[in-house]
């Protein structure tokens, strides 16, 4: 008796420490707010740069946003080469002013900065909810890009 006792009590605690482990891997793996997620490099540290920045809008309790974020991971590991990629927290007292410029009315907003041209370029919810469509953007904006870059060092010649 003692002994299936404690084959039944071994059990169960293995069914408990598998489902308690199983959960923290899976909040790592998909955090719970856009917060955590933790993605790309501040907004000022984009600006300061040549390449071009995704720039993603957003709140915490916005169930979109909470939606969009693992795309915007999967975004932010294919296009490293070509894009910085932001976070902007649309609620946060130190980006209001951000928020207003970019007249965000709705969450999540994402757009193109490139500040070596001084563009800002929309990406709206349309597109930005399928990620071929996404894709077709990003590397349509990357296309434009180089022909801009090209453009200018010919003229520097």
């Amino acid at each position: 008796m003692k002994k299936k006792l404690l084959i039944t009590l071994g059990t169960v605690l293995a069914i408990v420490f598998a489902t308690i482990g199983l959960t923290f891997a899976n909040s790592a793996l998909n955090p719970s707010s856009p917060s955590e997620y933790k993605i790309g490099i501040s907004y000022p540290e984009a600006m300061r740069s040549d390449k071009p920045a995704v720039v993603l809008f957003y709140t915490d309790w916005c169930g979109y946003c909470k939606k969009f974020m693992p795309k915007f991971r999967i975004l932010s590991k294919l296009y490293k080469d070509d894009y910085n990629f932001v976070m902007i927290n649309g609620e946060a007292q130190e980006n209001i002013a951000l928020t207003e410029s970019c007249a965000i009315t709705s969450l999540p907003t994402l757009y193109i900065f490139d500040p070596k041209y001084d563009n800002r370029v929309h990406i709206t919810n349309g597109i930005y909810t399928d990620l071929k469509r996404l894709r077709t953007e990003l590397n349509r904006y990357i296309a434009i890009r180089k022909k801009l870059d090209a453009a200018e060092s010919c003229v520097a010649e």
